[in-house]
């Protein structure tokens, strides 16, 4: 396991995002949480069209981190793909389908962390 750096947490996000993209993910936020929360550096939040698309989203972002030497610690809500949580200790991906983004509007409830672009990374 890769040990913990800003620069590593940015370089996941980054990877996270371009496999996200790769898969036609839509709505593709990430939020800095790293000055409001002990949870982790970043989140990334992004939306699917349907089960089979959001578990693929997963798939590539999991393989991706771990072509880099990033391994998960934790996956919740794979089956059901409604709600997709990867914990990757400094990041954390969020993989909803729309009504459930919608209701649980993460974006909200985290509005202290700071929208940045992969670019401003």
């Amino acid at each position: 396991m890769a040990e913990h750096t800003l620069e590593n947490s940015k370089e996941m996000v980054k990877l996270a995002v371009e496999a996200l993209e790769n898969t036609k993910a839509e709505d593709i936020e990430i939020l800095d949480i790293s000055e409001v929360s002990s949870l982790g550096d970043y989140f990334i939040i992004a939306s699917g069209t349907n089960r089979s698309q959001i578990q693929a989203m997963a798939d590539k972002v999991e393989e991706a981190l771990y072509k880099k030497g990033y391994k998960k610690k934790d996956v919740e809500g794979y089956d059901s793909a409604f709600w997709i949580l990867q914990d990757f200790e400094d990041i954390i991906v969020h993989l909803f389908d729309k009504e459930n983004r919608v209701f649980y509007d993460l974006e909200r409830i985290w509005r202290d962390g700071k929208k940045v672009t992969t670019d401003e990374l």
